[in-house]
């Protein structure tokens, strides 16, 4: 399980997307969960983070899923138009 930071800015998503590429280019199964449960301060840039995730994911054959999702970062998905990607996440539905 892929865990995401207690907060995820701009100034710290390239660190925070490297460790997250690579615990999931290292996960040996074809579902990879990412708990977002931690994630307290963030920005838009979280959604960059998971879409990034999500587009390699799917490259590489695995099904993402994203678990614990703060409301506000679903408002913002919902604001940018990408809710659709992040839909039903909350629950811990797979990414597709």
């Amino acid at each position: 399980m892929l865990r995401l930071p207690e907060t995820l800015l701009h100034s710290t998503a390239t660190a925070c997307l490297t460790d997250m590429l690579r615990g999931l280019r290292a996960e040996p199964a074809t579902s990879v969960t990412v708990d977002a449960s931690a994630l307290v301060r963030f920005d838009s840039t979280a959604l960059a983070v998971l879409l990034e995730l999500r587009r390699v994911a799917l490259v590489t054959g695995k099904a993402l899923v994203l678990q614990a999702l703060p409301t506000r970062l679903l408002d913002l998905a919902r604001l940018y138009g990408v809710d659709g990607v992040l839909a039903g996440q909350g629950a811990g539905a797979p990414v597709k």
